[in-house]
C-alpha cells in the first residue's frame, strides 16, 4: 500500500519526500568534500595525479558492481535495511579520511564510501518506484533529484566558506561533513516500508527481464562510454584559467541548474514519452560537451555549465523512471541495479580513454563524446518516432 502524499510535495508520497531529504543531507556532506579531495590528496598527502585517478576509478568501479548486486537483493528482502547500511558506510568513511596519513588509506575510505553508495542506490530507487504510481514516477524521481542536487549546491559553498574560515586547513572539513551525513542516515528511520515492499513472489526468481529493457540498457550503456567523469570538466576549467574559488562556484552553478530543472523535467516525462525527454537530454549533453571542447575563453564555461545542468535534469531521474516502466514491479530493483551498474562501469571506461587522450590538449575527449551523444540522441528520436 502506498503512503498518502504530504503537504508541500503535491501528489508525492511521504516516503518519497523523506528519501529526497535523506539524499539532500548526504549530498551536502559528499559535495563539501568532492572538489576538495584531489587537493587534499596531492597537497597534504603528496599523492600523484595518477594515484588520484586510480583511487576514483577503483571506488567508482566497486560502486557500479554493488548497484547490480544490491538491486537483486532489493527484490528479495526488505529494502530499508540496505538503504540504512549504505548511508551509514558513507558517513563513517568521511570521518576516517580525516585521520589518513597516506593515500592508500584514502583509497580504502573512498572504496568504503562508494560501496555505501552502491549498496543503497538501487534499493532506495526501488522504494521510490514501489511507493509511486506509474503516472507519477517521472516527477517522483525529478523531485528526488532536485533535493539531492540542492544539497550538491550547498555542499561546495559550505565547504568553500569553511575552507576560508579554517584558514585553508583541509582535515577538519572531513569531520564536519559527518554531521549532515549522520543526519541523512537518521532520517531513514522515518521511512515506512510496507509488508509487500522489498519482497518478491516465489516465482520471481525465474523472472526474465524483457528484451525491450535490455535494448534500452544497451543504448544507455553505450552513452555511458562517452560520459566521462566531471573531474575532467574541472580540469578543463582550470585549463581555461579558473582558480580554486571559481571552480567551487562554477560547480555550485552547475548543480543549481540541475536542481532547478529536475522536477520540471520529471513532470514533462510523465506527460510525454520518456524516450523523447531522455533523447533531448542527450542532445543538450552533446551541445555542452562540444562547447567545452571548442571554448577558448573562461567566460563560455558559465553558460555551458547551466546547459550541462539541464542535461543532467533531463536524463538522470527520467532514465530511472523510464527503466522502471519497462519491467514488472517485482523486478524493478534488479532492473535499476543492472542499469545503474552497467552505466557506472561504462563511465569508468570512459574515464580511462578520456584520460589517455587528455594529453592532446583536453579538447579531443569533449569533441568525441559530444559527437557520440548527438548521434545517440538522433537514434533514440528516430526509434521513438517509428514505434
Amino acid at each position: 500500500m502506498r503512503t498518502r502524499p504530504t503537504s508541500g510535495a503535491s501528489q508525492l508520497s511521504r516516503n518519497v519526500v523523506i528519501l529526497s531529504w535523506v539524499s539532500f543531507f548526504q549530498d551536502i556532506a559528499s559535495e563539501m568534500l568532492y572538489p576538495v579531495l584531489p587537493l587534499f590528496l596531492t597537497s597534504v598527502l603528496g599523492a600523484t595525479p595518477a594515484a588520484v585517478g586510480f583511487i576514483e576509478g577503483m571506488a567508482e568501479g566497486l560502486s557500479s558492481v554493488l548497484k547490480g548486486v544490491s538491486g537483486r537483493l532489493a527484490d528479495r528482502m526488505a529494502r530499508r535495511p540496505l538503504v540504512i547500511a549504505g548511508y551509514g558506510l558513507s558517513s563513517i568513511s568521511k570521518a576516517l579520511i580525516a585521520i589518513a596519513a597516506g593515500w592508500p588509506f584514502v583509497l580504502f575510505c573512498r572504496v568504503l564510501d562508494r560501496a555505501g553508495k552502491g549498496l543503497r542506490t538501487s534499493p532506495r530507487d526501488a522504494l521510490i518506484v514501489s511507493d509511486t504510481p506509474p503516472e507519477l514516477r517521472g516527477r517522483a524521481f525529478g523531485f528526488h533529484r532536485a533535493l539531492d542536487t540542492a544539497g550538491a549546491v550547498l555542499g561546495p559553498l559550505i565547504g568553500l566558506g569553511l575552507y576560508e574560515l579554517l584558514q585553508h586547513r583541509l582535515r577538519p572539513l572531513f569531520l564536519i561533513a559527518v554531521i549532515p551525513a549522520l543526519a541523512s542516515t537518521a532520517l531513514i528511520g522515518l521511512v515506512r516500508e510496507g509488508s509487500r515492499q522489498g519482497r518478491v513472489s516465489p516465482s520471481a526468481n525465474k523472472t526474465i527481464l524483457p528484451g525491450r529493457y535490455w535494448r534500452v540498457v544497451l543504448i544507455l550503456t553505450v552513452f555511458g562510454l562517452a560520459n566521462f567523469s566531471d573531474a575532467l570538466i574541472i580540469l578543463r576549467m582550470k585549463q581555461l584559467g579558473f582558480g580554486f574559488v571559481t571552480v567551487m562556484l562554477a560547480y555550485a552553478l552547475y548543480n543549481a541548474s540541475y536542481a532547478l530543472l529536475s522536477y520540471p523535467a520529471g513532470v514533462v516525462s510523465d506527460r510525454r514519452p520518456k524516450q523523447f525527454v531522455f533523447a533531448a537530454g542527450l542532445g543538450v549533453f552533446s551541445f555542452a560537451y562540444l562547447g567545452f571542447g571548442l571554448a577558448e575563453s573562461a567566460v563560455w564555461v558559465w553558460p555551458l555549465l547551466i546547459i550541462y545542468g539541464a542535461y543532467a535534469a533531463l536524463t538522470d531521474g527520467v532514465g530511472k523512471a523510464w527503466i522502471a516502466s519497462l519491467v514488472p514491479e517485482t523486478s524493478v530493483g534488479t532492473a535499476l541495479g543492472y542499469y545503474q551498474g552497467a552505466s557506472g562501469a561504462a563511465s569508468v571506461v570512459a574515464g580511462v580513454w578520456a584520460g589517455l587522450l587528455w594529453g592532446t590538449g583536453g579538447t579531443v575527449p569533449f569533441l568525441i563524446s559530444g559527437i557520440a551523444a548527438g548521434l545517440l540522441a538522433l537514434l533514440l528520436t528516430r526509434e521513438a518516432l517509428s514505434s
